[in-house]
């Protein structure tokens, strides 16, 4: 379904929830309702939530707050277009991207302060995928991000397999990890990265969200 503008009746919201999205006109205020919406912990088990039950949950992780920018950005007519990010020893990353003047800029989804919103100052996604590269670290200090794939266009997967879809959305996330991944950094390269010093590591354990006593 290519239409520019995703109406109400082609995502199969209720007016309530659709009247969410049309307030998110921007993607300013697009981030600014995804920072606004606690972490999702994924306290009983892995999760990738539907544009839909991240509405009615009112939690988040990086994928499922990327479908709900794509998805608001759509109705406001502009495509609705993720950008995969893969790690070596880490988990991988998903942004929601939007264009202004020909550059890129990305909508995130995270709870540290690093891997978050990024102005549309890019004039590739490679550019775009490489700022994430210093601050993209695991818990030993190493940064970890190896790749990138995009832009995935979401009207190539229908509505209820991502707005609507009452179960997890598996499927979004095993086609982004089909994808042809592009290399960031060589071999070589990889193994001359510095390790994040000590005041790197004291930031990168800020978190917005403070996971929930289990």
């Amino acid at each position: 379904m290519r239409t520019r503008f995703a109406r109400r009746e082609d995502l199969g919201l209720t007016p309530a929830e659709f009247a969410v999205l049309r307030r998110l006109s921007s993607p300013r205020k697009i981030q600014d309702f995804l920072y606004a919406l606690p972490a999702n912990f994924e306290i009983g088990g892995q999760t990738c939530l539907s544009v839909r039950e991240v509405l009615r949950r009112r939690r988040a992780h990086c994928l499922e707050g990327a479908m709900v920018a794509a998805c608001a950005l759509w109705v406001h007519g502009e495509p609705p277009l993720l950008l995969d990010m893969r790690a070596e020893r880490d988990f991988d990353h998903v942004v929601a991207l939007f264009q202004r003047g020909g550059c890129w800029g990305a909508i995130s989804k995270t709870n540290p302060p690093v891997l978050r919103w990024r102005d549309p100052v890019y004039r590739s996604l490679r550019e775009l995928a490489m700022s994430y590269l210093h601050e993209y670290a695991n818990q030993r200090g190493q940064k970890t991000l190896r790749s990138y794939a995009g832009p995935f266009d979401l009207r190539r997967i229908e509505p209820k397999l991502w707005v609507t879809n009452g179960k997890n959305c598996w499927d979004v996330g095993e086609i982004l990890d089909e994808l042809p991944h592009w290399t960031l950094v060589t071999k070589k390269q990889a193994r001359m990265l510095r390790l994040r010093d000590a005041m790197e590591r004291k930031a990168g354990d800020l978190l917005e969200h403070r996971e929930p006593r289990r």
